[in-house]
């Protein structure tokens, strides 16, 4: 036996000194009143037999001295902590891994696996020995430590009230890491894993994950796995035509039935296409609507079952995506003439347009506003404070150094991936004369003539604006006859504008986003599905954050540069879209094992519900059992 407490000196030196003042106060009650009496020979009887009952009376008083001095001992030992060596030296550590990824809102067990888990866990907490320490933590996205590592009961429990789930995926390896090194040099260590176990391999790019000496312990929660999910939500504008729009998907049946539901598509909250669906068990299907109108901005898409009930998960049930916004684009053409040029341009009922001759350019350009400007064989010496097109460029200020006249030059080589040119067919195109392009440190060469040797098609960025350069006159090449000339010049406008085919109509829960927004804000206010908003730091220009909940955002820089409203109607806020379209989170079955560095996970187990190890607690209700039974004996004049 040992005292966590107070040392064993003090303790006896505390009950010394209250032992004295309690033997004291004993003394001074046995002291008699005098009391003066009228006629004494009336207490002669009494006293006779006061005098054959005076050793009883004696040992009563001294009962109740030595309850009193058994009431300080406990008390004082209740203070000193009294443990078991052997529970000192063997109490447990524990790291509990709390799983609050998206499939642990499934409602197969009432009223969610999420709270079943939490129940798990608090009887763990009430289970845990004087000797053992708990460390509590939500596992999604990322690893958020509810508290410090403490063997209080009530502490533990207000941490595990704290946990919420999320729209995420669980990342299980940088849990198990963050657990591994939590226990890192204690005895005794264990982990306990409380989820359904979709959790996948518990390795990343690092490799697998090893458990060292620690004692992986898993708790199994969820019964069933039925389910019908959205696992794939994207929509995007037609190029030529932005009224209209295209939208993919896919449902993905993971339960083990035949799954009859209906699908809806919202346009701007309004019904835009209602379709009935049988899926097959375990079955995805993709579906592709195209040439679909009515939604200028927000699209959804809804599953239910036909028979009216609702499945066990229902977070992936609904997916969210916003359209690019068709906002009209100030674009300025300095040109002598090209009536091919102007044809591209009106295909796009977006863009306004301004033509201006080369003489007047520096007049134009002077008025601001302008999302980007094309030369038409024009090179002026100060370049624009905007994105820009060169077409032929020539003299000393263009974007590039030109050098050399290439004869009859072909697309040998194209960069298809850059969104300049993506989907285009350029490698057939006939060039009468042309001229090679010399590209700087960082420009991307998008198509190269004499095998990819001499660069005519150069993209790139300078002081801050991005453009693209064309080393010959298209009126000296058959590219104007084409399909792809049009959707080469709206593809670069759509790319200097952020308007290309690289836009993302939702992204992912449980990824770090970086919204791009404008102006040199340092923080910005993001506000959630919910209505709540959060500050989230700006790097870059991009505003980061962790996302972990799906449906509509709005982010707006916070404490933006004066007369940013007036240059920006919107105040800088940008909006998008979040879904968390994982087809292993709608996989909802529970699974039976958990498997870490080649080994099964066991039970847990060594967690007593309602046996607490610290003696010092039956010390106090020792403490007040004898305080009742002094109390008792007093009223019924047993210790007086």
């Amino acid at each position: 036996m040992i005292f966590a407490g107070l040392p064993l000196a003090e303790l006896a030196a505390i009950f010394a000194a209250v032992g004295l003042g309690v033997a004291v106060l004993y003394v001074l009650k046995l002291r008699r009143r005098v009391v003066a009496v009228p006629f004494s020979p009336l207490w002669e009887r009494i006293l006779r037999d006061k005098e054959a009952t005076t050793l009883f009376s004696r040992l009563k008083r001294l009962l109740s001295l030595f309850l009193q001095l058994a009431l300080l001992a406990l008390l004082v030992l209740a203070l000193g902590d009294p443990r078991a060596a052997e529970s000192v030296i063997k109490g447990r550590t524990v790291v509990v891994l709390v799983d609050a990824s998206a499939s642990m809102q499934a409602t197969d067990v009432a009223p969610s696996r999420l709270a079943v888990a939490k129940d798990e866990v608090k009887k763990m907490i009430r289970g845990l020995g004087g000797a053992d320490r708990m460390l509590i933590a939500q596992m999604d996205a990322m690893v958020t430590l509810l508290g410090q590592l403490s063997g209080d009961t009530s502490a533990l429990e207000r941490e595990l009230d704290s946990v919420a789930a999320t729209d995420a995926r669980a990342d299980f390896p940088r849990a198990l890491r963050f657990a591994t090194d939590a226990l890192r040099g204690t005895e005794r260590a264990e982990i306990v894993v409380v989820s359904d176990g979709a959790l996948g391999p518990a390795e990343d790019a690092s490799g697998p994950v090893h458990m060292g000496d620690a004692k992986l312990s898993y708790v199994r929660v969820g019964k069933s796995g039925r389910n019908v999910g959205v696992t794939q939500f994207s929509v995007r504008r037609y190029p030529l035509d932005r009224s209209r729009y295209e939208v993919m998907l896919e449902l993905t049946n993971s339960g083990p039935a035949v799954e009859d539901v209906e699908l809806q598509l919202l346009g701007d909250g309004a019904l835009v296409d209602l379709t009935k669906l049988r899926l097959q068990p375990g079955g995805r299907l993709p579906r592709f609507y195209p040439q679909l109108s009515g939604a200028s901005r927000t699209l959804e898409a809804k599953i239910s079952r036909v028979d009216g009930t609702h499945d066990d998960l229902a977070v992936d049930d609904h997916a969210y995506a916003l359209l690019p916004e068709r906002r009209r684009a100030k674009i300025l053409v300095v040109t002598p003439g090209n009536t091919y040029l102007e044809a591209a341009l009106l295909l796009d009922e977006y863009l306004e347009v301004t033509d201006v001759a080369p003489q007047a350019y520096a007049q134009a350009i002077a008025r601001p506003g302008w999302d980007a400007v094309i030369f038409d064989g024009v090179t002026p010496a100060e370049p624009p404070r905007a994105s820009a097109l060169y077409l032929d460029p020539r003299g000393p200020g263009g974007p590039v150094r030109v050098e050399g006249v290439l004869k009859t030059p072909g697309f040998d080589k194209v960069d298809r991936k850059h969104p300049a040119v993506r989907f285009l067919a350029l490698d057939d195109v006939n060039v009468a004369e042309g001229h090679k392009l010399v590209p700087e440190s960082g420009d991307k060469v998008l198509g190269a003539a004499d095998g990819g040797a001499s660069p005519i098609l150069v993209a790139g960025t300078r002081a801050g604006f991005k453009f693209v350069a064309v080393g010959f006159d298209v009126r000296q090449s058959d590219l104007p006859l084409r399909i792809a000339w049009p959707l080469f010049v709206l593809d670069c406008i759509n790319w200097f504008t952020d308007e290309d085919a690289q836009y993302l109509s939702a992204y992912r829960t449980g990824d770090v986003w970086r919204i791009p927004l404008g102006g040199a804000a340092t923080q910005a206010l993001v506000k959630m599905p919910d209505g709540s908003t959060q500050a989230v730091a700006v790097h870059e220009g991009r505003a980061v954050f962790l996302g972990e909940h799906a449906g509509f955002y709005e982010v707006s820089p916070a404490g933006g540069a004066a007369g940013a409203e007036a240059s920006d109607p919107s105040g800088g806020r940008v909006a998008f879209a979040a879904n968390l379209l994982d087809a292993d989170e709608t996989a909802i079955a529970p699974q039976d094992r958990v498997v870490v560095d080649g080994k099964d996970a066991g039970e847990a187990t060594g967690f007593h519900f309602g046996v607490r190890r610290e003696i010092w607690v039956y010390l106090l209700l020792a403490v007040a059992l004898l305080t009742a039974l002094e109390w008792a004996t007093y009223h019924r004049r047993v210790t007086v």
